[in-house]
């Protein structure tokens, strides 16, 4: 391990050796010439890109542990554990309470340590080996109790990995990773029908166990197996993450600031609270957290899929493998959605725009009980999740700095839509034909999350006009120009004057 590394690793817990770093940092990328920037800028990119890359593994194997159980449920775990219809909804909703509850506590933990890599790492492999127990519970209450326990402890990764990957990339760049991310939830759909169809096909009775117990011993093993991988590949934070030249890392520093004017990093003074109580002061915070939360709803489907493919009429294994098409389909538009939303700068019509299509899809099912239109109409469906990856990167630009309120936000936002999966767990009770009263639910849901957009924008709209007006520079960045001009090894006029051009992103 180098001797730079161990400055970086000591500067992680000391506050003003961390600005002596980013000093030297922003003198040493401001030096650059643009031809050397540029290759500094493309090799540091490849790194983090292969690297972040393990994410989207990761984000398949939570959503396999928190999804298997519907799979399960079709090959005897419903029956074998004698849950009623009810008593299936309440463990599918109760991992949201533990999932709900400690969000925000985790991010603003990740936002202050200086190995965020070990912290995800070291969460993923408790939440695998709890994945793992659900194949021995015997009835009700130990179910439930496994469930809230895997939320309780899977509520670290996304908003961190959001949090993380906000840390590294600009706002143009941003929504593509968040999507590729998002590929992990969306190929752990399509994979997990695929893994469920082999394991509860073929595992029936194997020493003495019933498939759906095998299916949750498998994927809970292979979780820890790639959490212990993650403490080497992930990267932590800019100043200080292994794997990466200097020049690199200050690159990394010196783009972040460029991207909105201020240094992204919190003040010496505040402290780990700092962040809580500026989130929930701002009233942009509610609008999201509302909207997300109809759109949660609206997306309820997802837990339900290989149970509404089964409304097709064709057998279990058939049915496991016609989930798995929709959801390849849907991580195809997301990327190309996100993509485009980069390269326009743009976030309401790149949400609004897969969202129609979802509402096309649920009333075609409603409408029709033709076997090839309804199949159809899931492939629309899962194609809405597009618009869900977008809105992820539009928190993260609409409470760009400081760090410590852009991840409570992150967290708060991700956590208070949670009840949208708990209010999900029972949409999908009313099974009568063809689940058409809860379709009707979910299409209630994407309107008022339109309206939710619509507001959201004309909010920004509002700010955007103050912030050329000069009203407003400090409300949004704080009183941070002598901050990110020490920061940056400038003076305080043009810390001051890289900060007057940020706009929201609508």
């Amino acid at each position: 391990m180098s001797t730079e590394y161990e400055q970086d690793k000591m500067a992680a817990h000391d506050a003003p050796q961390i600005k002596e770093h980013h000093m030297k940092a922003g003198g040493l990328a401001a030096n650059m010439s643009p031809e050397r920037r540029q290759q500094v800028e493309k090799s540091l990119k490849r790194k983090l890109d292969a690297r972040c890359s393990l994410f989207v593994l990761i984000y398949i194997m939570n959503y396999l542990d928190r999804n298997n159980i519907a799979a399960a449920r079709l090959r005897g775990l419903q029956d074998d554990l004698n849950l009623s219809d009810t008593q299936y909804a309440t463990c599918l909703s109760i991992l949201y309470v533990g999932y709900i509850l400690m969000q925000v506590p985790s991010n603003m933990i990740i936002n202050k340590i200086s190995r965020p890599s070990l912290y995800i790492a070291i969460v993923m492999l408790l939440w695998g080996m709890i994945s793992t127990l659900s194949g021995v519970v015997n009835g009700f209450g130990g179910m439930v109790a496994i469930r809230f326990f895997i939320g309780f402890v899977e509520a670290a990764f996304l908003p961190g990995a959001l949090l993380i990957l906000s840390k590294w990339y600009t706002s143009r760049e941003l929504t593509l990773r968040n999507a590729i991310l998002f590929c992990g939830n969306l190929i752990s759909n399509a994979f997990s029908s695929l893994v469920g169809a082999g394991v509860l096909s073929n595992m029936n009775g194997i020493l003495g166990h019933a498939a759906w117990r095998w299916l949750f011993y498998i994927e809970g093993a292979v979780t820890m197996l790639i959490a212990i991988s993650a403490i080497f590949i992930l990267p932590d934070l800019p100043h200080n993450s292994r794997g990466f030249s200097e020049e690199e890392r200050a690159v990394a520093v010196l783009r972040m600031t460029e991207d909105v004017g201020e240094a992204d990093e919190d003040s010496a003074e505040q402290s780990a609270f700092a962040g809580f109580f500026m989130a929930i002061k701002d009233v942009k915070i509610y609008v999201m957290m509302l909207t997300f939360t109809t759109y949660v709803i609206g997306l309820s489907f997802n837990a339900f899929f290989p149970t509404l493919t089964k409304t097709l009429g064709f057998g279990y294994t058939t049915t496991l493998l016609m989930s798995a098409p929709p959801w390849a389909f849907s991580c195809l538009i997301s990327l190309l959605n996100a993509w485009h939303a980069d390269r326009q700068h743009e976030r309401f019509w790149h949400i609004i725009g897969p969202i129609l299509f979802g509402i096309v899809g649920f009333v075609i099912s409603m409408a029709t009980s033709n076997t090839a239109a309804r199949y159809v109409a899931l492939f629309l469906q899962a194609s809405s999740y597009a618009g869900f990856i977008v809105f992820y990167s539009w928190i993260s630009s609409s409470f760009p700095r400081p760090p410590a309120k852009r991840a409570v936000a992150i967290a708060m936002i991700n956590a208070f839509s949670q009840l949208g999966n708990i209010a999900g767990s029972y949409v999908w009770n009313m099974s009568e034909n063809g689940y058409r009263n809860s379709y009707g639910v979910v299409t209630a849901m994407f309107g008022v999350t339109i309206l939710g957009c619509w507001i959201f924008r004309l909010i920004l709209v509002r700010l955007n006009k103050r912030l050329d007006e000069g009203i407003d520079t400090w409300a949004v960045h704080g009183d941070v120009a002598e901050q990110t001009a020490v920061t940056e090894g400038v003076s305080v006029e043009e810390g001051a004057k890289q900060m007057k051009d940020y706009r929201y992103i609508l």
